[in-house]
């Protein structure tokens, strides 16, 4: 299936990463991203390489916070191949307890790329 660049941003923000259940963060991997998916952790500064490498450390990741959900600041931006969507995330009712910047490059409406960038609070 192809997903428009908004879609496939929003799905890795909401679907992989915010996802506890990891059948279901799985699944969402497993059709938003190429085989050779490449994510990029600017805060960590790793490289994940392929579609279960990084579905594997959004699990990982989510585990440290699995209370918080991820809240975008406004619509994705979308350039092209690429695109961006600017979030904060905390526990739900309360201030937010960090911010970031997810940036894709997209072919054949899947994720291509995946580059997470640490923002200051809004």
């Amino acid at each position: 299936m192809s997903y428009s660049i908004s879609t496939l941003l929003l799905c890795n923000l909401h679907d992989v990463f915010g996802e506890n259940d990891a059948a279901r963060r799985q699944r969402a991997g497993d059709e938003i991203y190429a085989d050779d998916c490449v994510f990029y952790d600017g805060i960590g500064k790793n490289v994940y390489r392929g579609r279960d490498e990084i579905v594997r450390v959004a699990g990982v990741i989510r585990a440290t916070h699995p209370d918080f959900r991820y809240q975008p600041l406004a619509d994705p931006v979308e350039a092209g191949n690429g695109g961006r969507v600017e979030w904060v995330s905390g526990r739900p009712g309360e201030a937010p307890e960090y911010a970031g910047t997810d940036f894709i490059i997209a072919r054949d409406g899947r994720i291509a790329a995946v580059y997470l960038f640490s923002d200051k609070l809004p």
